[in-house]
This record gives C-alpha cells, sequence and structure tokens, in this order.
C-alpha cells in the first residue's frame, strides 16, 4: 500500500488503448507526486505501446485513428497488487485481449477482493465482466458495453440529458468499482480518482476560472492535459477559438517521435470550444493557457488574440505556455526578461523575444508565467500552473 508520502497506481496497457484515457490520468497523477506504474503483458520497461484516438468525425460511429506511442516503465511480470493503492485500465479495443487472459483478470479481481479503486472507461469495463465485479453493481460505459454490464449481474446507468459531447461529465462510483462513459468526462473522473486514492484538494475560496485559447492543429495533449486537470481541480475551464462558436471543434495535431530527425504529425481528437470568442472578458479568468502545435501559428496573425495575451500579461494574471503557444507569448512582447523553458522549435524565438532560455529546465515558473517545453513535461507544467493558481492536493 503507498505511503503517506507517496501514492501508487497501476495502469494496464496494451496496443491500441484510448490515447486520452491513458495519457491524461498517467500527466495529471503524476503532477502531484502520486507513483504511476504502467504495465502490459508481454512488454518490458522502456516498450512502447500504440495507442488510439476515439472520436466522432462526422459518422455514426467514432472513427479510430493511431495516437502517440506510449513507453512503458514497470515490468508486468514483476507486479504484486499489494504494492498500489489503485488499478485504472484505460478503454480501447486491447481489453479484449486481456480479457481472455486469466491472469490479468485475476489481478484486476485481487485489486478489487482487497478493496481498492477499480477504474475503467469507455470499452475496459469489460474486464470488471470477465472478472466476475459486476453483480449488483451501478456501472457507466459507452453505450455498446450495456448488454455486456447487463448480462453480468451489473446495473447499467447512463448520464441523462446529454445532447453534446460537452454534457459528457459524469463519473460513476458504486463501491471500489469506478466507471465512466469515456475521456470527454475526464474532468470529474480525475476528481473521483484523486479522492479514491485519499486526495485533498484544497484553492482560493472562489473557485479559479481559466481560459484556453487555441486553433486547428494545436497539440492534442497540450491542449486536453491542462484542461481536464484544471477541470478535475475544481476550476472553471473554458476554452475558445477566435473562429469557432461553441460546440464546434478543431483537429489537434499528435506530435511524435518516430525515429526521424524531427517528430511526425498525425491527426488527433477533436478540441472543442466551450465558449464564443466575442463573450471572453479578460477580467473573468485568473489564468490563460497558450496550448502549442500549429494552432499558434494562425492565431499569432489575429490581432484580437495578441492583446488578449497582452492583456493577460498588463493585468498580472497567471499565464502559462506550453510548446509553440510560446509563439503568442512573443508576439505580444511579454517575453522581456523572462526564463522560459524551451523545446528546440522555441529556442531562438524566446531569444530573439528578449526572453531568457533555460537549458534543461522542462517547465520553469518566472513570476505569473509558468512554460513548459513541450507535451513530454506537463506533469511538471500541471504541477507548476496549479501552485500559480495556489491549488494544492495533499494526501
Amino acid at each position: 500500500m503507498g505511503s503517506l508520502a507517496q501514492k501508487s497506481v497501476l495502469v494496464l496497457c496494451g496496443d491500441y488503448m484510448e490515447d486520452y484515457e491513458v495519457a491524461v490520468p498517467f500527466y495529471i497523477l503524476g503532477a502531484f507526486g502520486v507513483r504511476v506504474d504502467c504495465v502490459s503483458p508481454g512488454k518490458l520497461p522502456g516498450h512502447r505501446c500504440f495507442t488510439a484516438v476515439h472520436d466522432f468525425m462526422g459518422f455514426e460511429l467514432y472513427t479510430e485513428l493511431q495516437g502517440h506511442f506510449f513507453t512503458l516503465n514497470a515490468n508486468y511480470e514483476q507486479v504484486k497488487a499489494d504494492s498500489y493503492d489503485c488499478l485504472l485500465i484505460p478503454g480501447g479495443r486491447f481489453t479484449e485481449l486481456l480479457s481472455a487472459d486469466d491472469k490479468v483478470v485475476a489481478l484486476v479481481r485481487r485489486f478489487a477482493e482487497a478493496g481498492k479503486p477499480v477504474v475503467t472507461s469507455c470499452h475496459s469495463q469489460i474486464m470488471l465482466a470477465a472478472a466476475g465485479l459486476l453483480e449488483g453493481k451501478k456501472c457507466t460505459a459507452f453505450t455498446s458495453l450495456k448488454p455486456v454490464i447487463e448480462l453480468a449481474g451489473g446495473i447499467w446507468w447512463e448520464q441523462p440529458g446529454i445532447q453534446s459531447v460537452l454534457d459528457i461529465t459524469a463519473c460513476l462510483t458504486d463501491g471500489n468499482i469506478i466507471s465512466s462513459i469515456g475521456w470527454p468526462a475526464h474532468g470529474e473522473y480525475m476528481k473521483v480518482v484523486l479522492e479514491s486514492i485519499g486526495a485533498k484538494i484544497a484553492g482560493p475560496t472562489k473557485p479559479n476560472s481559466v481560459l484556453v485559447v487555441f486553433a486547428d492543429y494545436v497539440e492534442d495533449y497540450e491542449a486536453n492535459v491542462p484542461f481536464r486537470a484544471l477541470q478535475g481541480l475544481g476550476c472553471k475551464v473554458d476554452a475558445v477559438s477566435p473562429t469557432k462558436k461553441r460546440g464546434k471543434s478543431c483537429p489537434t495535431a499528435i506530435h511524435d517521435d518516430e525515429g526521424a530527425q524531427i517528430c511526425s504529425e498525425k491527426r488527433g481528437h477533436n478540441f472543442v470550444a466551450t465558449a464564443n470568442w466575442d463573450d471572453i472578458s479578460v477580467d473573468d479568468y485568473d489564468c490563460l493557457v497558450l496550448p502549442g502545435g500549429r494552432g499558434p501559428e494562425l492565431l499569432v496573425s489575429n490581432d484580437k488574440v495578441i492583446a488578449l495575451v497582452k492583456e493577460f500579461s498588463d493585468k498580472g494574471k497567471v499565464i502559462g505556455a506550453v510548446g509553440q503557444g510560446k509563439l503568442l507569448l512573443a508576439a505580444a512582447r511579454v517575453l522581456k526578461g523572462k526564463r522560459c523553458a524551451v523545446d528546440h522549435g522555441t529556442k531562438v524565438l524566446v531569444k530573439v523575444a528578449g526572453g531568457e532560455v533555460t537549458e534543461g529546465e522542462g517547465c520553469v515558473t518566472h513570476g505569473k508565467l509558468v512554460t513548459a517545453s513541450g507535451w513530454p513535461t506537463l506533469s511538471d507544467f500541471v504541477s507548476q500552473l496549479s501552485k500559480a493558481l495556489g491549488l494544492s492536493v495533499s494526501f
């Protein structure tokens, strides 16, 4: 069992697990000192799993695209259930393989029998059915799992009133079984997961309000992970794009290392605007988040966006920028004399904008400015941004 000094979560992984459903908990839990061990049968630490992007692209059923690669950090063969506080199983088709593996199913059952949280999402509830854990339990999932849950003796529950992806928020707890319809509910999901392992979330009396500004081909993780993390910590988080109305989406970009001299780019999930640009007032927000990707190349030519960034800075509000999001900081002339975390794509940019390049630091806080080199440093980014907003997570 994890000590007071450090909680621990085991994540069961496999090829074509849902990208967000492994990455979001991995980076957010890591931000608050939780040890997150990611394992997969037949793979060793350092091996990579393919992930899948599941999203609706205009068809009756979701589309599956290849997502980021995800690197494992622990050995499945050495796993002992009593070494962890929680078991988390992302959704995706890999669970169909694991549900037919008696040893994996037995491991899931050991967590449940020990009274430890077993967290499932979207499609991984099939593991609960395989382990015989659903009898008399309320459970939610992607709708195609309804007959599986009911045939396994579970009580199907579906969040009422869902009209669009913006309405999907519920995470259901029944005893030590935690279930979610999928990644759109990750704000509430992360709050529930943190609390299930004893986290106490504290912050200002008035919840922080955060604005995320994005455009087409914003980097997938860099937009979604901070968005969901801050939701999970109780912040009101709005996402806006100057050319998109509320409910409209931008395609994201996945930038990943596939062995070439520079990262590849693939299409990722849709990232949805939760508010209208014309309704935004800087005075309504405590923090601005600028994700990277290629979206900033569109935003930097929009004078209203640059004026908004400058106003956040002039009013002394917290600003967080990841990767190419620093292009907007440079254009707003707010980097002069500021220490910044950079990657190879932003090093020259920060220098010519008068910023101070920090070597070897993935994330840096300078006053009210928090910068991160890119998505691999998102745990540090979430941690430092949370501190800048007066938020804390303790165990």
